[in-house]
């Protein structure tokens, strides 16, 4: 792993009962983003979901991914109203993350970050793997880089080193490292063009300049917000946290404004 680089300036019940809520927010997502397809250029077929970094979902192609502890599941729903099962992909132990981007799954796990073709779309093939120090990693991507957080201090992982890794992705089959930026604590992540969001957990929310992969510029760090997970989707953020679900614009990315927020009881 490169050496990092230079960089800007306990979850309880109440977690517990967020992740809760924000499963069904996600459903919820899924679906809606179902019907209205996408119309991104990089992204996935019409028929994909929107969901967070932390998700262990989610739909592409006219297939529904799921990821357990240790596999992937394949299922066709091309017939919504008779899903058939596709195929099960054994990983190993570890497996915690799925987003899906272009014509791939990105999958993270507490040790490395797989990358699957969905050629077919219910018999996902395995194209490639990434190795890291053990740790939980979500994994987003866009163009031809994927970002990745690694977190330090928890049950995945014995070091105290969290940071993020900047993976070169333009050769599917051979992705590589090419930088490294110091965090305090991340979480989750999105991104949306050359914007990326970076939840901090306790500590807050990040937003990224990544014009330049090489050189990430930091435009904002929300201090005052416990963050946990972000989906950017139509300029607008969805983020996250153990006290509620935070909605902020971003049709000016330097420049984040709250729009609302949804309050969660511990």
């Amino acid at each position: 792993m490169k050496k990092p680089l230079p960089f800007g300036g306990g979850v309880g019940v109440g977690y517990c009962r967020m992740k809760q809520i924000l499963y069904y927010f996600l459903v919820l997502a899924t679906l809606l983003s179902c019907e209205k397809g996408s119309s991104s250029a990089d992204s996935i077929s019409p028929g994909s979901g929107t969901g967070g970094s932390t998700a262990r979902f989610t739909v592409a192609n006219n297939a529904l991914y799921v990821v357990t502890n240790t596999s992937l599941q394949a299922y066709d729903i091309t017939r919504s109203g008779n899903p058939r099962i596709g195929s099960k992909t054994n990983i190993g132990v570890g497996v915690e993350t799925i987003f899906p981007y272009r014509n791939n799954l990105f999958i993270g796990t507490q040790t490395a970050m797989y990358i699957f073709d969905l050629g077919i779309p219910d018999q996902p093939r395995r194209l490639s793997v990434y190795n890291h120090f053990q740790s939980c990693d979500p994994v987003v991507a866009q163009g031809n880089y994927a970002y990745v957080t690694l977190r330090g201090g928890t049950n995945c992982r014995n070091t105290s080193l969290n940071t993020l890794d900047v993976i070169d992705i333009s050769n599917l089959s051979k992705p590589q490292v090419i930088a490294s930026y110091p965090m305090k604590n991340p979480h989750g992540l999105g991104i949306d063009g050359t914007v990326l969001f970076v939840t901090e957990g306790d500590f807050g929310l990040r937003v990224l300049d990544v014009t330049n992969p090489l050189l990430i510029k930091q435009t904002q760090f929300f201090q005052d917000i416990k963050a946990y997970d972000v989906i950017p989707t139509q300029k607008r953020l969805i983020v996250t946290g153990p006290d509620g679900i935070y909605q902020y614009s971003y049709a000016d990315p330097t420049k984040l404004q709250l729009l609302s927020k949804l309050t969660v009881e511990p």
